[in-house]
């Protein structure tokens, strides 16, 4: 029997979650740890799938009639202060700036430090979130109801000191965005805060691949201070899960705080109903883990750089350059004359001088979903060799030119579509219903990959807290159900910590 041929990724998912997605992230090329602990250098094909999720997104959020702006990095510490609930959720994330220059001392041997000198009289906090500095601007925009609603979205970096930090899903430095609005009434921002919950929802089911369990967060498990959190959770290949983005009702707490004040209706001033909500780069992690296998990262063609990579074959000499000159037409045809899902297709001729085999092997590490093979033999049939990411990476076909042309669109949404198709059939197959508080802690006290939970609930904070601290869980959720986005529809069952009848549900998991 032939042996059979090693995975591209050691170690496999199966054997250690954790550092094969560390070792894909690396052979994809997609982003490395820079010289300052905790933080990333994000890579041309990370950043080129950063860009994608970016235009994506943007281009939802405008259409959903948000304009973009932007707010200072540094933010006075009493803008904090002015809201102890929101500062203390974050204090011991928090990075300060405390001095305004530098002077050079010399040590005791002679060498040349660089001191801190020239203290400020307020330190600075390093964005951690925007609430606050947004919000003072907005107290200063707002002036009357005919100023409302103050739509408003911020792309930009963050910094949250992070302690155990991991490419894409934990670094204290990442970059996102985040959605900032006011409203004349409650009514207005609870409906804000669910359209951009379903624009998230939406974004990842249509172009990540990835489905999602969409709900409420708990009160323990909401954002410091909002009155209202709605998550999307997505579940990944070791079966934890990732919060992949929220959205926020934040009541008058904030507007309070910073005077987000108006003239309403009736000539009284009013305090404004804010909202807050963000993706992050994370999103890239949670896409690794999704769909990436032992070969590495497989990209769905939404959000690939290159959908479409062609190789060219010619060992000889002279037969290359008729060879690169029929791969460089192709992609000039395919780029000019092709779409899909509204944008011309992203075509790379991979013309460096090397083997074959390498660089096929880097395109397959890189998820590209489509490479092209094309030779001297293939000018004269006027065929191609396919190769698509979402199969066997030794399964070939070869088609004529002008039917890969024609097909070439089909086969992107076949693509797209089948990694969707298998990533509800691994959330489905993943996800259980639970309904006595035993049967919980009996699934849970396996420390290993352990299936989503599904369980009544009507129980308080407290007992909420000593669950999922004896066992490492959280309340992801309490999920919506296919009646509808604002519908708990799910029968009345007792609750499993309080008993009382319910007919709403926990999402119980371990979480990244």
């Amino acid at each position: 029997m032939p042996a059979k041929e090693k995975n591209a990724i050691s170690p496999t998912r199966s054997e250690d979650f954790p550092e094969w997605y560390q070792q894909v992230v690396r052979a994809a090329d997609m982003a490395e740890n820079s010289e300052v602990r905790g933080c990333m250098v994000i890579k041309p094909w990370g950043y080129g799938v950063w860009e994608l999720i970016q235009s994506e997104l943007d281009r939802r959020f405008k259409e959903t009639g948000h304009q973009n702006a932007y707010f200072p990095l540094l933010i006075p510490l009493s803008y904090l202060e002015k809201e102890a609930e929101h500062a203390e959720g974050f204090a011991t994330e928090c990075a300060v700036v405390t001095h305004h220059r530098l002077e050079a001392v010399k040590d005791e041997s002679g060498a040349t430090r660089m001191v801190p000198s020239g203290e400020l009289a307020e330190p600075y906090v390093i964005r951690p979130t925007s609430e606050t500095v947004i919000g003072a601007a907005f107290s200063r925009w707002i002036e009357s109801y005919r100023d409302l609603p103050l739509l408003i979205n911020q792309w930009a970096n963050v910094m949250r000191w992070e302690m155990r930090p991991r490419l894409f899903l934990r670094t204290a430095e990442f970059l996102w965005q985040e959605g900032h609005t006011a409203h004349e009434t409650r009514e207005e921002a609870e409906a804000e805060t669910r359209l951009m919950h379903k624009v998230y929802a939406d974004f990842l089911r249509e172009c990540l691949a990835i489905p999602v369990m969409a709900g409420e967060k708990t009160e323990n498990e909401r954002f410091p201070g909002a009155e209202m959190t709605l998550t999307v959770e997505a579940m990944v290949q070791d079966l934890k899960a990732i919060q992949a983005g929220t959205s926020h009702y934040l009541g008058q707490n904030f507007a309070k705080a910073q005077d987000i004040s108006f003239s309403g209706r009736d000539g009284n001033r009013q305090l404004a109903h804010t909202t807050s909500w963000g993706v992050s780069t994370r999103l890239i992690g949670t896409l690794i883990m999704a769909h990436g296998d032992d070969d590495g990262l497989v990209l769905p063609p939404r959000v690939a750089p290159s959908q479409i990579v062609i190789l060219p074959v010619a060992p000889k000499e002279d037969t290359r350059q008729a060879v690169l000159d029929s791969c460089h037409a192709l992609a000039t045809t395919l780029r000019s004359t092709r779409s899909w899902c509204g944008a011309p297709l992203r075509v790379t001729v991979d013309d460096r001088d090397m083997n074959g085999g390498v660089k096929k092997w880097e395109w397959i590490k890189k998820g590209a979903p489509i490479r092209l093979e094309i030779g001297p033999r293939d000018l004269e049939s006027r065929k191609v060799c396919v190769q698509r990411r979402d199969r066997p990476h030794q399964e070939k076909a070869f088609m004529d030119k002008e039917e890969f042309l024609q097909e070439v669109p089909g086969i992107l949404g076949e693509i797209q579509n089948g990694m969707w198709e298998r990533a509800v059939a691994f959330q489905q197959e993943n996800l259980i219903e639970l309904e006595s508080l035993a049967d919980l802690e009996t699934h849970f006290s396996n420390e290993g990959a352990t299936r989503w939970v599904l369980t009544p609930w009507d129980g308080d904070s407290e007992r909420e807290a000593a669950i999922s601290k004896g066992h490492r869980i959280s309340i992801r959720c309490m999920p919506w159900t296919a009646a509808g986005e604002s519908e708990r529809a799910w029968p009345e069952k007792p609750c499993i910590a309080s008993g009382k009848p319910t007919s709403r549900r926990a999402l119980w998991a371990r979480a990244y």
